[in-house]
C-alpha cells in the first residue's frame, strides 16, 4: 500500500459517529475549508442538490431550544425512517446497535423516558460548538438523495482530516416544520439530517463504542475477476 492509500484509508477509518463533544469553537475558516472540499462530490448531471445552514453560538442554542420544545411535544407525529416491518438482517444489526449504544449509557432497553432524554441531545448537536442542518429540494428523486450521501460523506472525510469529527443525525427530519420556520427554509425544501461537527471528548464511554461491520465476503459479490 503506498503512502496515500495509507492516509485515505486511516482517515476513512476513523472516522465515527460522536456522540459527546468538547465544547471547544471551530473556526469558521475550518467549517468553509471543509465544505470547499465537499462541494467536489459528484453529482448526476452537476445538479448539487444540497444546501447546507450552519449553526453556531447563540444562534445555535435559540434553534437547539426550539427543537427541544417539539421533542418534548408527545403529540408530535414519530419519525418513519425505516419501513414496518424492517427485515430481519437488518433489524438485528438495528437492536445489536441500541443494545451496544443505550448499554453505554447506562440505559434499560424497557426505559422509554430515558431513551426520549438521551434522543434529546441530539437537538443541542450533542453539545458541539457547529451544528449543520442539510436540506433538499423536494421535487428531486432518489438519484439525488444518493448525490447527497455522497456529498455529505464527503463532509465528513474532510472534517476527520483536520482533525474533528462529526454525527450525521436523521433525528432532526421529524422536524420538519419546526426546523423550516427556524430556518426560513426556501419553499419545497425538505431536511435531509443534522450533523454536529467539532473535537470529540476521548473520555466518554460512548465515543469509544465499537460497532461491528459486515465483512466484505458478506455484502459483496465476484464475478469475471482475476482471484
Amino acid at each position: 500500500m503506498n503512502s496515500d492509500a495509507y492516509i485515505v484509508d486511516s482517515i476513512i477509518r476513523s472516522r465515527k459517529a460522536v456522540r459527546v463533544f468538547r465544547p471547544d469553537a471551530v473556526s469558521k475558516e475550518n467549517v468553509i475549508a471543509i465544505l470547499d472540499v465537499a462541494r467536489t462530490a459528484p453529482s448526476n448531471s452537476n445538479t448539487q442538490p444540497w444546501r447546507v445552514h450552519v449553526l453556531g453560538g447563540e444562534v445555535k442554542r435559540q434553534f437547539s431550544d426550539a427543537l427541544a420544545r417539539a421533542h418534548a411535544d408527545e403529540t408530535h407525529p414519530p419519525l418513519q425512517h425505516m419501513p414496518e416491518p424492517l427485515p430481519d438482517s437488518f433489524r438485528s444489526r438495528q437492536e445489536d446497535f441500541g443494545m451496544r449504544y443505550y448499554g453505554a449509557l447506562g440505559i434499560d432497553k424497557s426505559d422509554v423516558d430515558a431513551r426520549s432524554r438521551a434522543t434529546g441531545r441530539n437537538f443541542d448537536f450533542f453539545g458541539a460548538p457547529v451544528g449543520m442542518i442539510f436540506t433538499i429540494d423536494a421535487c428531486l428523486k432518489k438519484h439525488s438523495w444518493l448525490d447527497y450521501g455522497l456529498f455529505l460523506q464527503t463532509v465528513m472525510i474532510a472534517a476527520r482530516s483536520r482533525g474533528l469529527h462529526t454525527c450525521p443525525q436523521v433525528s432532526f427530519a421529524r422536524y420538519q416544520s419546526v426546523i423550516a420556520n427556524q430556518l426560513a427554509l426556501e419553499p419545497g425544501h425538505e431536511v435531509v439530517c443534522g450533523m454536529s461537527l467539532g473535537y470529540a471528548d476521548e473520555d466518554s464511554v460512548v465515543n469509544r463504542l465499537q460497532i461491528p461491520r459486515e465483512s466484505v465476503d458478506g455484502f459483496a459479490r465476484f464475478a469475471g475477476l482475476d482471484e
